[in-house]
């Protein structure tokens, strides 16, 4: 036996019914898709209903949704004091690998808790006390 050589089982396969072709071929006419209207047609778009105000124009609308909304991952000093060892480089890599961040999202390092340690932190977003904790504890800043 050899793939070119394959074959299905007889009568496990079944020609495509191509519709719209005659009366001869057995979906003649209206190919199947009963009395002629809307039904009848390819497509109807997306949202209509017969005419009646679709449910998306008739629910209010409010608010607004800026597209340049940057989502972050939050990290945290006390996070960052937990986890790492003094004279380590904070990066995204490494805090993936600590499990402190998924890979979807970028990170912003805020400053909630205390830093004893002397870090080197890799993240270019961080809060102006997060920054000052960082320096205060001798670390470094580097943004990539």
């Amino acid at each position: 036996m050899e793939l070119h050589t394959l074959k299905p089982t007889a009568g496990s396969r079944k020609d495509k019914h191509r519709v719209g072709r005659g009366h001869a071929a057995g979906k003649g006419k209206q190919a199947g898709r009963g009395q002629s209207g809307q039904t009848k047609r390819s497509t109807v778009r997306l949202g209509f209903e017969g005419g009646q105000n679709p449910l998306f124009r008739r629910i209010p609308k409010r608010g607004f949704n800026n597209v340049n909304h940057v989502e972050y991952q939050i990290v945290n000093l006390d996070d960052l004091e937990k986890t790492f060892k003094a004279n380590s480089v904070v990066s995204y890599e490494t805090l993936f690998e600590h499990g402190l961040v998924k890979r979807s999202m970028p990170v912003k390092i805020l400053g909630r808790g205390q830093l004893t340690k002397k870090l080197t932190v890799k993240i270019p977003a961080l809060s102006e006390t997060a920054r000052l904790a960082i320096e205060k504890a001798g670390g470094k800043i580097e943004v990539e």
